[in-house]
């Protein structure tokens, strides 16, 4: 078979791998296993390759091109060519073009400071008709930091924010929970239709209490033998910056190595390890939309969602007894908000997320013997 020679495409031990630069990592690519070398590896590659191509053309367009002069979907196009833009976590871009899409429908075209507190409001209103507080909390709040974003450009003026005269609708606190049967029940249905790697995501972040951004981030560089046991090791939290210590049951850490086993090939230390059925690894939107796929077949009609799990983790160490601190380590968060300052010093403890571990299960009985 002949040689191909594709950007980006390397093959490693008769397997293809699609390997972006650090740059384009920068703006959410990441390695790819493309499989065997062949037709099929070079299509995948090729393909991610126009996606690349795309998303340059994008950073590289100038305002005319897009946008008219001065106008707030300029303003945005600029922002994605900084500096700025490029140091945001891939997570955080993820959120601020997620809020660029409510606004510019709307505002895209036209100039952010000819925009008064009655078009605001206006549109707050149909937001919120529309899509519910939460959204329209969430794109009031992406205004306002890209307002700061735009005055710092020349767009408008700092202290002049129309949306700043709203009184916005506070989104109530979530409270859903899961029950561990009701996370085999999701993991085996992710099995049964071939999402081995939203299995793998599911059961972690069960496991570890981990957000959902935390899981579909993690990388080979984190798998550890520790004391016999596969564990997560030197994860650092996306929200918090906190490091983050995952422990696993042995069902799960078969999972994962049953997972690993059928890539075919060794990951790269820095690839995302748990990939959607097109072998990619997961966005947001991606592992939001396969989720809510399966919890529909398993669950239908269910509105709970996969980070539902990281409070359902703490609702049973919390009835298991356990002490603040080793919540707190195993969370990776201030939940233990008086010993914040002596956690800030103290390294993540394995003993301590064991305790919590230990504490879950605790609660796991009693509240099974209370329905």
């Amino acid at each position: 078979m002949g040689k191909v020679k594709l950007p980006y495409y390397v093959v490693k031990h008769g397997r293809g791998y699609w390997q972006p630069t650090k740059a384009m990592r920068a703006f959410g690519f990441h390695p790819v296993v493309c499989g065997l070398d062949g037709p099929a590896a070079w299509a995948k590659a090729e393909a991610f390759n126009r996606k690349w191509q795309l998303a340059r053309r994008g950073l590289e367009a100038t305002s005319t091109e897009s946008w008219p002069k001065g106008s707030l979907g300029e303003a945005f196009l600029r922002l994605r060519r900084t500096g700025e833009w490029a140091r945001m976590e891939p997570r955080t871009r993820e959120d601020w073009e997620r809020g660029q899409k409510a606004l510019e429908p709307v505002f895209g075209t036209v100039a952010p400071s000819t925009v008064s507190f009655e078009h605001i409001d206006l549109f707050y209103a149909r937001w919120l008709e529309r899509k519910g507080v939460s959204e329209a909390y969430r794109a009031i709040k992406h205004w306002r930091r890209l307002w700061v974003k735009m005055a710092a450009m020349g767009y408008c003026v700092a202290g002049a924010d129309p949306s700043k005269g709203l009184r916005r609708l506070t989104p109530s606190p979530r409270s859903q929970t899961w029950r561990e049967g009701e996370a085999v029940r999701l993991v085996k249905q992710a099995i049964r239709s071939r999402y081995h790697g939203l299995a793998c995501i599911i059961a972690v972040a069960w496991d570890t209490q981990f957000s959902p951004v935390d899981v579909r981030t993690l990388t080979a560089s984190h798998l550890f033998d520790m004391e016999g046991r596969l564990v997560f090791h030197g994860v650092q939290r996306a929200k918090t910056d906190k490091p983050a210590l995952g422990t696993v049951s042995r069902r799960v850490e078969r999972l994962i190595r049953t997972y690993l086993a059928t890539l075919g090939a060794e990951p790269l230390p820095d690839a995302p390890l748990f990939r959607h059925r097109q072998g990619a690894a997961y966005s947001k939107d991606t592992l939001g939309d396969d989720f809510r796929t399966v919890r529909e077949i398993a669950f239908p009609g269910d509105q709970r969602r996969l980070m539902d799990m990281r409070r359902s983790g703490a609702f049973e160490a919390a009835a298991g007894g356990v002490d603040p601190n080793a919540l707190a380590a195993k969370m990776a968060n201030t939940i233990n908000r008086s010993h914040d300052l002596q956690r800030t010093y103290q390294p993540v403890s394995l003993a301590a997320v064991k305790m919590a571990d230990e504490a879950r299960k605790v609660g796991r009985r009693r509240m099974r013997e209370t329905e």
